[in-house]
């Protein structure tokens, strides 16, 4: 029986299968599709996300790779600088294209172990109080008479399943958890193609276009070829049939007067606005994360961001229940932690999609945001929720930390992020006077009297959130043991 099954091998899936092999839990990744998606459905990292890469020690190779835009930040299309000091030793938004991103974590995950299997599609699950059975299609099959595919595969068994199947995640359809939210009322189309139009002339056209139509957008995406999207003319029944090459001229033509001489696609490809937020995130022995969790409009490029946050969150938890030293209610507090978090996402992309509208009623208070954003406190917060590094999960009362992620910080001996890459936690103690002896196999500890910090020491959990704060013994030790088990010995 393997410790856990993930169905789903994008970013989300990954993420959380390397995760869980940081702490030897055996890992089958289950992807339907037999080669990665080359379709460049996000285009950056934002800073939690960045900052989750340093702390696992894969920054380097992402950064080899992408390309740094410091200073700046976007909500609903209005771009302002940031502010000063934002609370985070990486200030800037990783422009990397998806497909490299699914690419370096795939080889992360299988560099720590975890059994990848491309080509292999669920299509059924069931679960008792000891593991969950997942059900493969049929090798070979395409589809059944109700155009779904033929079960009858391989079944296999774990101690536990994530879905990380996407928006229409298979894994929460047979759960049975609902999906409650809006339809998508605006649908884009998207793409990578060749065109003829000279390089100045089209970005003339486009920077006019934008000026009303800010989900318009032709620019170079490497290679020779521009990336395409443009507003479709209508909602499509099924989102998952790509547009046609004389559907995304059309469309162009309608936007900006030319085509472009757009030809020679690449791929193509469709997306809408649809807002919805799985009910729940457990049912028993099966989680859910990412998109299979959450859809939203794709503003603020929060969505890849988002998903690689819940399987930072999910990961240490579930590998912490599987090597048997997890508090009772530890699994529980993923659905509660990262569930308002989807909640705002989905609330933020909804407020972007209304200032992105031509109607005058929108475009008015459009005009006011754009004003409000140059006072620094409205930036601060706005930036703070689109990047991720405002969050500050409810741990109950006390230091101003508490809840918090801390950001990196410079220690006697390098970084803090760089005592994180094993995924354990960590007691940044100034004092000298403190000890973890009970939890020193979940639990380092590094003693630094000179390090950065408001506070004399500070407990991180292995997702670098601060689980206490404060220079007594007694305090800490409730604070281990409620995050990190009973203590051995």
């Amino acid at each position: 029986m393997t410790d856990v099954i993930i169905a789903g091998g994008g970013p989300t899936g990954m993420m959380l299968a390397a995760e869980l092999r940081l702490h030897g839990v055996d890992v089958l990744v289950l992807e339907k599709e037999t080669q990665p998606n080359e379709q460049v459905r996000s285009l950056g990292l934002h800073v939690r996300s960045i900052e989750i890469l340093d702390q696992r020690g894969l920054l380097e190779r992402f950064l080899e790779h992408g390309k740094q835009y410091p200073g700046g930040g976007r909500f609903a299309g209005i771009d302002k600088p940031w502010p000063d000091r934002l609370d985070t030793a990486h200030a800037y938004i990783l422009g990397i294209p998806q497909p490299v991103t699914d690419r370096l974590l795939a080889e992360h995950a299988a560099e720590l172990g975890a059994d990848i299997r491309r080509g292999s599609e669920l299509v059924g699950l069931s679960q008792d109080a000891d593991g969950v059975t997942v059900e493969l299609a049929e090798a070979g099959s395409k589809t059944g008479s109700l155009g779904k595919p033929r079960s009858g595969g391989t079944r296999l068994h774990a101690r536990y399943l994530v879905g990380c199947d996407g928006g229409r995640s298979t894994v929460r359809k047979l759960l049975g958890v609902g999906f409650p939210g809006e339809p998508a009322k605006v649908e884009w189309l998207r793409g990578e193609m060749e065109a003829t139009t000279p390089p100045e002339e089209l970005a003339a056209i486009v920077a006019e276009v934008r000026k009303t139509h800010k989900g318009f957008g032709v620019g170079p995406a490497g290679n020779g070829l521009y990336g395409v999207v443009v507003p479709a003319e209508s909602v499509t029944e099924d989102s998952t049939v790509p547009p046609t090459l004389e559907e995304v001229k059309r469309q162009l033509r309608a936007f900006a007067g030319t085509d472009f001489g757009v030809h020679s696609p690449r791929w193509l490809s469709r997306f809408g606005d649809a807002t919805r937020q799985a009910e729940r995130y457990r049912a028993g022995r099966v989680f859910l994360a990412g998109d299979a969790a959450h859809v939203h409009p794709p503003l603020g490029g929060q969505g890849l961001n988002l998903g690689i946050q819940d399987a930072f969150n999910l990961g240490w938890k579930l590998a912490a229940e599987i090597n048997g030293w997890a508090p009772v209610d530890l699994l529980d507090s993923y659905h509660s932690e990262r569930h308002p978090v989807g909640a705002d996402v989905l609330n933020n992309t909804r407020a972007q999609s209304e200032l992105m509208s031509t109607e005058p009623g929108p475009q008015a208070v459009r005009r006011l945001v754009t004003e409000l954003m140059d006072f620094e406190v409205v930036s601060r917060y706005l930036m703070e929720k689109v990047t991720a590094i405002g969050i500050r999960y409810d741990f109950g009362d006390g230091h101003e930390l508490l809840g918090k992620r801390l950001r990196d910080i410079g220690l006697a001996s390098g970084r803090l992020y760089e005592r994180m890459h094993r995924g354990r936690g960590l007691l940044l103690d100034r004092t000298g006077r403190l000890s973890i002896d009970g939890w020193a196999d979940r639990v380092d500890s590094v003693v630094d009297a000179d390090a950065e910090s408001v506070a004399p020491a500070v407990l991180l959990r292995p997702d670098g959130h601060v689980a206490w704060a404060g220079d007594d013994q007694p305090g800490l030790d409730k604070q281990l043991s409620r995050w990190f088990g009973a203590p051995v010995g």
